[in-house]
């Protein structure tokens, strides 16, 4: 066979005008042909991940600013975002990813189409990268849908507008929206192909960036639960905790179940929140009354200032990354049961998450208190048991989108002056719209059919 040599480039990727959809701006060159070349594309692609869940934070009820701590640190770049500005911003205000997720997906793209030519490499390592660009793929646009489209349990998803999917290395292609419905479909698809090719149950330290084949019923785990399919939330949640069922024990431990070398690390792409970020605010002080007596979780998660100023805690932040980890699915698996009416199940699930959490004392009280709930208060306390696990995590924002989405109000105070912002309940700033220079440059990109 004639080889060939593959020339990709590391691509900046931007939406363009009508005739087509990605514009390619070049920023280097490689010869891709072995699985070597070809995995070091994949690894550039995992460092180029947007890490949005973490920046969600500043949206939701988790975080309190003020003057002296988000003009200490480059006010405008975040202020718009904790606020819900989403027209008008300032000139240097952040905002959340776009060209890098369908740069992601281009390479992942390009990597499945070529999967037969790549050199110098068993089939077992080329099966694990076509997985792995699967999963990329999907989670891409799993991300990009929570973002930039209503909430699937928040519309009728084969009649609401979703996000153009990427699905060829075709910077040609001109990519419209689809329905939601279309993209979570595809999502799914993905993660079913991806699954016949992982191949890697675990990978050693350094290298849990990586999607192994037990993150593919991570991801449908956690996708399912954001569509309300209860039943196959459970059953993936299940799947997932029969393989990874320890948990970090906060009663004797003081590693953060976020740290990639917890027990409880399945994959650790994601900063869950950047040094940066946890300067922007601090923590709601409802959010630090929601842990109970007797909860490990406050002073592991949080560190008091003063009597009403609690920060996230300062730890090793290149330490603490998370994509999933085993907590989360076992607050899947409590959530989904109760849904489906197996309070045996719900309880079973949510008492084993506690039992690390709490001083045995406490736990004991409140564990028994758990029997005496009905399905619906049961939802509250499992809803509030997410809360305190997950806090600061990059999961507050999409609980909010697919649950009430209830109204948060906000005050900014500098010195004297004290100003109100509101996000009503249902607020259509729920979803972000796309970004102003993706309309700019193509101003039928939302349009679809």
């Amino acid at each position: 066979m004639n080889i060939k040599y593959l020339y990709i480039a590391l691509f900046a990727l931007c939406l363009c005008g009508c005739d087509d959809f990605l514009d390619i701006q070049p920023t280097g060159k490689i010869i891709a042909e072995t699985g070597a070349e070809y995995r070091a594309l994949l690894t550039d692609v995992y460092s180029t991940i947007p890490e949005d869940r973490g920046l969600t934070t500043l949206r939701t009820d988790e975080m309190a600013a003020d003057a002296s701590s988000m003009k200490s640190l480059d006010y405008d770049s975040y202020f718009d975002i904790w606020n819900w500005t989403d027209y008008n911003r300032s000139p240097s205000s952040l905002y959340f990813g776009w060209r890098r997720y369908y740069h992601s997906c281009y390479i992942a793209n390009y990597l499945i189409e070529h999967k037969g030519a790549i050199t110098k490499a068993t089939k077992d390592e080329i099966d694990q990268m076509v997985g792995e660009s699967y999963m990329i793929r999907a989670y891409m646009h799993f991300l990009l849908a929570n973002l930039y489209a209503p909430a699937y349990t928040k519309c009728i998803p084969a009649e609401t507008r979703g996000i153009p999917l990427q699905l060829e290395a075709d910077v040609n292609a001109v990519l419209k929206c689809g329905s939601l419905e279309k993209v979570y479909s595809q999502v799914l698809e993905d993660i079913d192909s991806a699954a016949v090719y992982l191949n890697v149950d675990r990978w050693e330290e350094g290298y849990t960036y990586r999607f192994n084949t037990v993150t593919a019923h991570a991801l449908r785990a956690r996708v399912a639960l954001y569509m309300g399919d209860w039943g196959k939330a459970f059953g993936e949640a299940e799947k997932v905790i029969a393989e990874y069922p320890e948990l970090e024990d906060l009663r004797t431990s003081t590693k953060l179940p976020t740290n990639y070398k917890s027990v409880e690390s399945i994959m650790a792409l994601e900063q869950v929140i950047t040094p940066v970020l946890m300067g922007v605010g601090h923590a709601e002080p409802a959010l630090i009354s929601s842990y109970r007596s007797g909860d490990k979780r406050q002073k592991m998660y949080f560190t008091p200032k003063t009597l009403t100023r609690w920060v996230y805690r300062e730890r090793n932040s290149s330490e603490e990354r998370c994509t999933f980890r085993a907590a989360e699915f076992y607050l899947i698996a409590a959530e989904a049961a109760n849904e489906l009416d197996n309070s045996e199940a719900a309880l079973k699930y949510i008492k084993a998450l506690m039992e690390k959490r709490y001083t045995d004392a406490k736990y004991a009280e409140y564990s028994a208190a758990l029997d005496a709930l009905d399905k619906d208060a049961l939802r509250d306390e499992i809803a509030a048991e997410r809360q305190r696990e997950l806090a600061y995590q990059g999961h507050r924002w999409f609980d909010l989108r697919r649950t009430a989405q209830p109204e948060i109000r906000k005050t900014f105070k500098d010195g004297d002056t004290e100003e109100p912002y509101v996000l009503s309940q249902g607020d259509e700033r729920y979803t972000l719209h796309f970004p102003a220079e993706a309309v700019a440059a193509n101003p039928e990109i939302e349009n679809w059919n």
